[in-house]
């Protein structure tokens, strides 16, 4: 199955920002009193209304990279992330900024994450999943599974951080396909290896939203948000409004509406707020056409 033009790709990648952007000044806040419904400026973070976080600066890399090299390269990716973590150091979180010091002092790569997961007793926050769409969009089949789970360990060693990043990718993967969001659910399903990550996700109804920055809690909420939502600005809408780590729950529900509803379902107002627009769709294109579909 292929899709017939670049609205589902663009959507994801789009949609990504569109999360991160309006949930940005929510970070880290109880949920407002009021409904949030345009980009806002201000927050913990003090962020300019309709700039997105190192979510998006993550995702984009990673697209990037992939688009360049025409596949997975870890060296490059790791090279690309830091560059925008050089830049922006105060929005990246506790591991992976931890994992991005040891390579510029000098660690290898290949072992950086793992020494960060024993010195902090765990890795197994969100990071690696909101960044991780792109590969949603590059690969198909099996091969989804396997370099989510390579790009995941670049940083994170915990195994959950890598099933759950697999997941919403395959998804992403099979939505931008053509797949049903209900098909979409159940190839998931299948592919996932994690007992964990499929007994919460395979059965996403029986448990309430964590907004928390945990891998699992925020793949969950961002999930279950997008297939109760019966529009892209439903889901984002509600997503954003949950309190917690707002812009990357904001973030990866963004990317499973886009693959999902399409880059045209994207209100135009929030298209119109989002600083980077070009360099984001420029990107996403750049992906799509390296696509093998």
């Amino acid at each position: 199955m292929f899709i017939s033009d670049f609205m589902r790709a663009g959507g994801v990648v789009t949609g990504l920002a569109i999360g991160d952007a309006l949930g940005a000044p929510l970070e880290g806040l109880p949920p407002y009193t009021k409904t949030v419904t345009e980009m806002e400026s201000g927050g913990i973070h003090n962020r300019i209304a309709g700039n997105f976080t190192d979510d998006t600066l993550q995702a984009l890399a990673i697209a990037d990279s992939l688009a360049l090299c025409r596949g997975f390269c870890p060296y490059d990716i790791v090279g690309r992330l830091i560059y925008g973590y050089r830049r922006f150091p105060e929005m990246y979180g506790p591991t992976s900024g931890a994992v991005f010091e040891l390579v510029m002092k000098g660690t290898d790569p290949s072992l950086a994450a793992r020494i960060v997961h024993r010195q902090k007793g765990g890795s197994r926050t969100n990071g690696s999943v909101m960044r991780g769409p792109p590969i949603g969009i590059f690969y198909r089949g099996s091969e989804v599974e396997y370099y989510s789970v390579r790009c995941s360990e670049l940083t994170h060693a915990d195994p959950v951080a890598g099933a759950c990043s697999a997941w919403l990718n395959r998804m992403i993967s099979d939505m931008c396909r053509g797949y049903s969001r209900e098909e979409s659910l159940a190839r998931a399903s299948r592919a996932c290896r994690d007992d964990e990550v499929l007994g919460v996700l395979g059965a996403y109804d029986r448990f309430d939203i964590i907004p928390s920055p945990d891998a699992l809690d925020t793949t969950h909420a961002a999930l279950k948000i997008f297939l109760h939502a019966r529009s892209f600005e439903d889901a984002l809408v509600r997503a954003v409004n949950l309190g917690g780590d707002t812009d990357t729950i904001g973030a990866c529900c963004g990317a499973l509406s886009g693959a999902f509803f399409g880059m045209n379902a994207i209100p135009l107002r929030w298209l119109s707020q989002l600083k980077g627009l070009s360099s984001v769709t420029g990107s996403a294109y750049a992906l799509w056409n390296a696509a093998e579909w």
